[in-house]
Formats: structure tokens, sequence, C-alpha cells
């Protein structure tokens, strides 16, 4: 403990301060390749309708072959020769459409390096490896069409029903994507295109070019060199008749992204993307934080269409919106460092279009097992073995659920990963084998920093392999982090990802059992006395790639690396992976959380917006650290902070070193109280929530989705991000995230909504100021929807396994409702050999009815057998057809049974104002099979 001490002092030494230090983190202004491109945009726009872009297209180079449109763009320079930018353009089946423009003279290799450098020559051209999901498959229906519709101009036709089109202008090069005929997104349609190719040193100098930034950068006292002198990439991309735009995370803001040329309500800078660790990061801004998603979607009455910028490189957005009611339109500018242009394109009606087109680009979310979905107990840092089967034993005693239990960095033997405290953490196994008793699992803190230390073997191994990331010197990069002085794993070499596979072995990872699962933060990388608090930008990666050109993949290729060695020590076992750094592509194999957040109101607050973000980007496997991580939430705030948790798709409290315990047993009642049945809500509902990350597995759509997501077509709920629905369920929460004891809550639609807990009605079509004392949690049922749950309370999800399902039903005015239900083993790969089960559910005609949607597979029958004995033990019908009144039973016919029995109907009038309800006890129909009950 005397150690542990002195180390939490050492901590506030070494450790940038607390709080957001502007200073740490560059502007626009103070970045050389930013400032120059916004410079750009102001003459362009000064100039106006007498600026003319540099870059014309040459149409006799146009060639076109199967989906694939290739070319030569050429760049205009003052003086010399003009400059050949090739073009690729790809039109694929699902209607995605992708620009690269790419640099003659640098994929050649023909550039000469500065300071004796080993960088590879050319624009980074290896992204797609690591963000997309395999190859799309070629447009075979795609028509071009040279000279068309006029001199001047190409055209492209594909797409669905050859509804898109792109049009190719000549001289300057734009290009326009449309919908039937009218333009939803514009390329440099302003003029902004920049593709910074190389040039000799001082001959910007002799055309009276600032080139104080071209060859190297210092900021703070850091300096970078620059081998490869300017090399940036920027195009405008405008979206004509759009007023939202969403997306780009990950950014402390509100979901319906903000003008960031200045304003009212606005931002003075662009939104940034560079993966950098902030400590208590700052709120409503457009700051880089621990992840970037470089995608955008914009959305409108009747359509929505959505960009990719392809670019792992440091990256800025600007956003300007015209606000015309007669010409509204949204303009915006993407701007890297390095890199080339490698733009995605996605044309469609809805949001959901959108979401796939992107998802079958980069992937669609992992279906996690089970557990991961529960609640997560954790914090800085359950300090010894003994302490963690004390908190176990507690939340049993108090008959509190939750799956996963976690470790931070104390755990270890002086922050050297793989290993244990000798002293703390002496009995591994047993805590695990504890653990297990109860199905559960534990999570441990596994980063990317080795600690520099002879004699630690996996130091000793990643130096003696060259697994290490090289400075610009072409020597082993020392840092600092956790440990001390630290080395960092070179996770874009395969030979560092087959070596990282061993580590997690049972063999190598002593004392580690087969309920551990993995924590990967740090991955930005976060160096302590780097500039920006990562690693320098002119290190050295597999391929001789610099570390611009690749910072904001760094995070992805460790948890890729570390999801392959779960997946490998447990071949048929589903990893659970968080991590804090991310990029597109990552939800194939991993969680986020939303880093180092306040206990403060306003955090959680900001935490609805910052996940709905997430999942409008393919990304929805997200959380915030309930409870905030650093500081001490008083009573009120942490039982919101859980009430609002529980809508988190990633549910986990967490908190730092400093602050006081807070495991729920501990909390004064009433409050214990209301968080235990916040829960509980939880896990009744798991059935709910499995189905929802099931479907955003095969179709990308987000687990807790926005307003508008659900009602595409209402204006006024666009801009929402205080209440969100649980994916197609009907359930629309609004948690309250002000010390207050009402919220308001916007109705929208044309159906009836009722109270989940009294089944109060509510009118729609408009906004309801709503009591919510702190025990209350606002949560709605949308008219239409039939619900699956499990309501008897368990100490973790695994012991629900064979629990039975309640079904809870509301109508439409029309007397319908649908709703699904997906079930595995919830552990297993076997759903890919037909062990789950799908049913849809639907109400029609009075009839309610369960019928399979799902593929059988080798395991079928083996599954169905398995699950033979779990019933519907319970149904709620909300707001029934009064004639029911006078019914007393109900009749069921189930596949198998040929013939029909009864079930007994309990009907119940309640008070004015809400909804009377019928309950069918016991109809005890097979949740695996074919039935039918008649009302």
């Amino acid at each position: 403990m005397l150690r542990l001490t002195f180390f939490v002092l050492l901590v506030y030494i070494i450790v940038p301060g607390l709080a957001v230090t502007h200073e740490d983190f560059k502007t626009c202004t103070q970045s050389g390749f930013c400032k120059r491109n916004r410079d750009l945009a102001d003459k362009a726009f000064a100039t106006g309708k007498s600026w003319t872009s540099p870059y014309t297209l040459t149409p006799d180079a146009l060639k076109f072959d199967s989906g694939v449109l290739t070319g030569v763009v050429r760049k205009d320079v003052v003086s010399g020769e003009d400059v050949e930018l090739p073009i690729v353009m790809s039109f694929y089946e699902s209607g995605a459409a992708r620009v690269v423009i790419d640099e003659e003279k640098r994929m050649a290799g023909l550039i000469e390096l500065r300071h004796d450098s080993k960088a590879n020559k050319k624009r980074y051209d290896e992204a797609w490896k690591w963000a997309t999901d395999g190859e799309l498959e070629l447009s075979e229906s795609a028509i071009f069409r040279q000279d068309h519709p006029g001199p001047g101009y190409s055209l492209m036709n594909y797409g669905p029903n050859d509804r898109f089109s792109a049009i190719l202008h000549h001289s300057p090069f734009e290009v326009e994507f449309q919908i039937d005929g009218k333009t939803h997104i514009h390329l440099n349609s302003r003029g902004l295109l920049n593709l910074e190719h190389w040039r000799p040193k001082g001959s910007g100098e002799a055309l009276g070019e600032d080139e104080s930034t071209w060859w190297e950068e210092t900021f703070a006292k850091f300096t970078d060199s620059k081998p490869r002198g300017p090399e940036s990439v920027a195009v405008d991309v405008e979206f004509p008749g759009y007023n939202h735009v969403f997306g780009i995370p990950e950014h402390a803001d509100q979901i319906s992204l903000r003008e960031t040329r200045g304003g009212p309500g606005n931002h003075e800078e662009p939104y940034r993307l560079y993966n950098s660790d902030v400590f208590e990061y700052e709120l409503n801004s457009p700051m880089s934080l621990y992840g970037a998603i470089p995608y955008m979607q914009a959305h409108r009455f009747g359509s929505t269409v959505g960009v990719f910028w392809l670019n792992a490189a440091e990256t800025w957005i600007d956003i300007v919106k015209e606000h015309d009611s007669n010409d509204k339109q949204t303009s915006t500018h993407w701007i890297s460092e390095s890199g080339r242009i490698d733009l995605f394109i996605f044309l469609g009606d809805t949001p959901k279009d959108i979401g796939q087109a992107y998802g079958k680009v980069t992937g669609y979310p992992q279906l996690p097992p089970q557990f991961a979905i529960g609640y997560h107990q954790c914090r800085w840092n359950y300090m010894s073995d003994e302490d963690v089967k004390t908190v176990d034993a507690t939340f049993d005693k108090y008959q509190i659920p939750y799956d996963a239990i976690w470790l931070d960095i104390e755990y270890t033997d002086e922050r050297k990963y793989f290993t244990w405290h000798p002293l703390r953490f002496p009995s591994p196994k047993d805590m695990q084998e504890q653990l297990m008793e109860s199905e559960r699992k534990l999570v441990v803190l596994i980063d990317p920093h080795i600690k520099k230390e002879s004699g630690y073997f996996v130091s000793d191994e990643l130096r003696s392999k060259g697994l290490a990331v090289l400075n610009k010197d072409n020597e082993i990069y020392d840092g600092s982090c956790w440990p001390g002085l630290s080395n960092w794993i070179d996770a874009f070499n395969p030979a560092t990802a087959a070596w990282w596979n061993t580590l997690h072995k049972y063999d190598r990872y002593k004392g580690s059992l087969s309920n551990l699962f993995i924590e990967n933060d740090m991955g930005e990388p976060s160096v302590f006395h780097g500039p920006e608090l990562t690693m320098p930008r002119d290190n050295i990666h597999h391929g001789n790639w610099e570390h611009r050109d690749v910072h904001n993949l760094n995070g992805l290729t460790i948890i890729n690396a570390t999801f392959q060695a779960l997946l490998d020590r447990e071949a048929n076992t589903r990893p659970f992976l968080l991590t804090r750094s991310f990029y597109s592509g990552s939800q194939r194999m991993t969680a986020m959380w939303t880093g180092d957040n306040q206990a403060k109101w306003e955090h959680l607050a900001i935490s609805l917006p910052m996940i709905l973000t997430n999942g409008i980007a393919g990304f929805p496997f997200a959380g915030a650290d309930v409870g905030g991580f650093f500081d001490d939430p008083d009573v009120h705030l942490l039982t919101r902070w859980y009430q609002a948790g529980i809508w988190y798709p990633f549910f986990r409290a967490h908190s730092h070193l400093d602050t006081k315990r807070r495991e729920p047993y501990l909390i004064q009642e009433p409050y214990r109280t209301y968080i235990i049945r916040a829960l509980r809500l939880r896990y009744q509902l798991l059935p709910a929530w499995y189905t929802a990350f099931h479907e955003a597995s095969i179709n990308g759509m987000p687990i807790v989705r926005p307003q508008y997501y659900i009602f595409p077509k209402d204006e006024e709920g666009f801009a929402i991000d205080d209440q969100l629905w649980l994916g197609g369920t009907g359930i629309l929460a609004k948690p309250v995230v002000e010390d207050t004891d009402s919220t308001e809550v916007y109705l929208a639609g044309e159906e009836k909504y009722y109270d989940y807990f009294d089944f109060t009605i509510y009118s729609p079509g408009k906004t309801h100021s709503i009591e919510a004392p702190m025990e209350k949690i606002p949560m709605f049922i949308k008219g239409g929807h039939i619900i699956p749950r499990r309501d008897r309370p368990r100490r973790s999800s695994a012991l629900m396994r064979s629990d039975p399902f309640t079904l809870i039903v509301t109508l439409t005015k029309d007397g319908t409702a649908e709703g699904s239900l997906y079930f595995d083993d919830g552990e297993s790969y076997d759903y890919e050999e037909g062990a789950y089960i799908h049913r849809q559910l639907l109400f029609h005609d009075r009839v309610l009815s369960s019928v399979d949607i799902g593929a059988r597979g080798r395991q079928t029958d083996k599954f169905l057998k398995k699950i033979e004995n779990i019933t519907v033990e319970r149904i709620v019908l909300i707001d029934p057809p009064p004639e029911l009144k006078n019914t007393q039973t109900v009749k069921i016919l189930e596949e198998g049974s040929g013939s029909e029995y009864d079930a007994p109907l309990a009907y119940y009038e309640v008070d004015e104002g809400k909804a009377d309800y019928v309950v069918v006890k016991k109809p005890n129909m097979r949740i695996g099979s074919t039935w039918q009950i008649k009302f």
C-alpha cells in the first residue's frame, strides 16, 4: 500500500493535469496544413464566382470497365508542368460509389526524402485493409456515357433500378451525385479540392509562398520533421437541400452537427479527428477525443445520404449551412494531413438504407456474448483478489444482478501486463472460479505500451523480435505511460499480431481462465510526455509508414490483434473486448466507452448524444462511465445516471482511484432501491436488447436510435438527442439528466403512447410535460409493438437462460402489433450453423402469432431440442378491444400439438387516463415453436 500511495502521488506529477489543457492540443491555426486549406477556402469565398479550381478531368483518358472508371485529373500549377493525379471511381452493386485520387510521382516513388528518412515515399494507401470488411461487389449494370448530358460532362448511371447517377464536370473537375435526377452530394462545387503535390524544398518560396510549415513544424517543445514535405489532401462536399448532418465521432457535442465558422451557438474551430487522450474533456466542443470515424450522414424529409472519408491521418472538417428556407444546404470541407483522397458516397431514402450501405463497406457490429450487454461493475481499482470476491458476494447478498467485474492496472506486477501482483492477487484462479459459480466474468486491462525492463518476458520478446514502433532514426521508440519508460507494440506488423496472440494463451498468461476477457485502453496511442500526449508523427511503423499516416488506425490494429487472440484462445467462444481508441471498422470486434468523463450533470446529459452519434456512425456498442470517472456524484446524480445508463448499449459503472467506493449496495436508501430497480429493468429487457444487437449485426441499425431514425419525415424531431429508442421495440426512454423531478418528452407520430409501468395513456404528435420523481424512469411504449422480456430476477444473465418469457403487446389504432425475438446460446458461434431462433411476433384480427423467420442449419434441431422447455408464461395486452371484458379464456394452437387448448384470461379495468389491460397466464407455448392465440 505504501508503494501504491507513492505511485498515486507520482501520477499527479508525471501525468498532465486532470483537466483538459488546451495548450496541449493544436487548433487549426496551429496545424499548418489545416490553416493552409482553410486559407484557401477563405480566398475562394472572397473571390466569389470568379474563383476557379485548378483541377480538370482529362476526358480522353477516361476508361470504363466492369463498374470501374479510371482517368486522370490534372492540377494546373502556376509555374512548371501540370501535376497528374490518377483517379479511380468504383460503383458497387450495393449502390455505394468510391472516388480515389492519388499522386503519380509519389505512387512511382519519384520523390526525394529529407533528413535521411526511411519513410515510405508513397501516399498511405492501406487504410482500406483495416477499415473495410472484404471486397465489395462491383456493379455489372452501371453504364458510362461520355459527353453526356453534353460537351464537358460525363455520366455514370448506377444503383438500384438505375436511380443513382454521377455527373462528372470536366473543367473544373466536379462530381454531382444524384437520386432520380436531383443532386444530393456535390464534390468540389466550391473549388476547394487540394492535393499538395511533391516539389523540391524552396520551390514555393520562389513563388512567394510561405514554406514555414512545409518541411518541419514545431508545436510546444516538439519539432516534427516532415521528410516528404507538404502532402495534405482536401475537398469540399456539399449537401444541397440538407440542413442536418450527423456523425464524425468522437466529440462531446450534440448529434446535429454545428457550423464551424463562428456565429451564435456555432464553433469557431473545425471538428477535429485525431485520436487523443484528453483528461476531463470539455463539452459542446469540436475538439478531438479518443476515437475517429470520418463518416457523415445528411438527412432531410424523404432522403438520407452519407460520405465516408477513408483517411487515417489527422483530419479537420468545416461545416457551413445556408439557412434560407428556399435554398437549404450544408457545405463541408474535409482536410487531412497526408494520405490520398479516398471517399465513399452513399445515396438512399432512409437512415437505415445509408447505415446498411456503410456497414457493407466497413462491416456490421459484432454479435457479442450475452453477458457483455449485462451490467459491468468496475473501478480503478479493486485492490486484491479478496476485494473482488467480497464485492461479488455482496452483490449476491443484496440480490443485485451483474455480469462482469473489472480490474484496472493495479492488478499487475508493477504495470507489467500479462502478470499478477504477487501480494494483492496471489490466487487469480480462485477469484475467477468464484465468479464462475454465478457464471460471471472478469475483465482485465492490457494496454499496448510495454514496460521497458530487462527480464520482463514481454519486453524482452518485443524488443528482440523487432516488433516495436520505431522513431524517425529507425530505433525503438521510448516514451512514458503508466509503467514509466515504455515501448509500443506495432500491431500494423502481422508478425506482431501473431506474437501478441501467443501472450493470451493460458500457458503464457498464467492465472487466466476462460471467463477472463480484455480491455485495451490508451490505444490512441497515449504517451504522457509526447507531442499532444501521443507519439511523434515521424515515428515509423511496419511498411515504413510514418505515424502521421496511420495515427487514427492505431487503436484498431491493437483490438484486431487482441480479438483474434481471444478467438484463438477459445475458438467457439465469442470474445468480449473494450477499447477507448477506435476507427471505422472497430465495430466488428469491440465495444467502446466515452472516456474520462466527470461526475457532473452536464456529463450525464452529453453521454446521450455521444452514444447516439456513435450508433449513427456504425459503432453502436457504446457506453459512458456511469456515475462519472472523476469526482464523487451525490446520490441524486448517481441514481439518475444509473437510470440513464441502463439505456447505454455498453453499461458499465467506473470511477477513478481517488473516488469514494460507490457500488450500488453502498448507497443509502431509498436511492439504493431505485438503482436496483433500474438494474433489474435492464435485465428484464435483455431479450429485447439482445434482439436489437442481433439486428445491428445483420444490417447496421443502431441499437439505441435517435428520433429521426424512427420518424424520418418529422422535421421537428431531427435534432432531438435527449431521448432514445431501444431498437425496433417501440420503447422510448427519456432519461432525466438534470437535478429535477419533471421532464419533457416529444411523442411523435399518430399512435398512442403508454407509460411502461402504469399504462398511463399519452396522445401523439406533441410534447408532454412528465412528472419524474427520483424513483421514476420516464419510459413509454408506442402503440403497435410486441416486446419480449424475462421477469424473474437472477444474479447474472447466464442464470436466466432457461427462464420463461413474457410478451407485452400494445396495439395500433387498427388493432395490430408486431415485434421480434432473436435468441441463441449467448456464448458460441453455433448460431452460424442454425443454433438460434428468430421469431416474428404479430397481432392481427385479434390473433397473436409467432412465425419462424430464421434460416435452418446443421444445428437447428439440436438447439430446438435444448430449449424445448422454455415457454411463454405470460402475455400482457395493453388497451385491449373492449369486447374482451366478457372473455375469460383464449384459444391456443401450437405447432405439433394438433389441437387447440384454452388458457385463462383476466381483464383489468383501471383508473381514468390509464389503459385497461388483459393478462393471459400460463399459456405455456414453447418459445421456439410456431403458435397462434385467438383472443
